[in-house]
């Protein structure tokens, strides 16, 4: 219930925000923002990589410290 609540509430508040931001911007300097990208808990999730046998070495390197040739 806590954070249907949250959730409401900056709902409203993203609105708020995305109406100030724009009628205060310059149109040549900037884009216009909507709502979403005020509130957190709309924010975009990142892409899923799929993980193949081509770059499972570079996950590796990434993540491991693996070096190529040692194992």
């Amino acid at each position: 219930m806590a954070e249907g609540h949250g959730r409401d509430a900056w709902s409203r508040m993203s609105e708020l925000l995305s109406m100030i931001y724009n009628a205060n911007r310059d149109p040549s300097k900037c884009r216009a923002l909507k709502s979403k990208d005020f509130n957190p808990y709309e924010c975009q999730r990142p892409q899923v990589i799929e993980v193949t046998k081509e770059n499972i070495g570079e996950l590796r390197a990434a993540f491991a410290g693996y070096q190529k040739g040692k194992t």
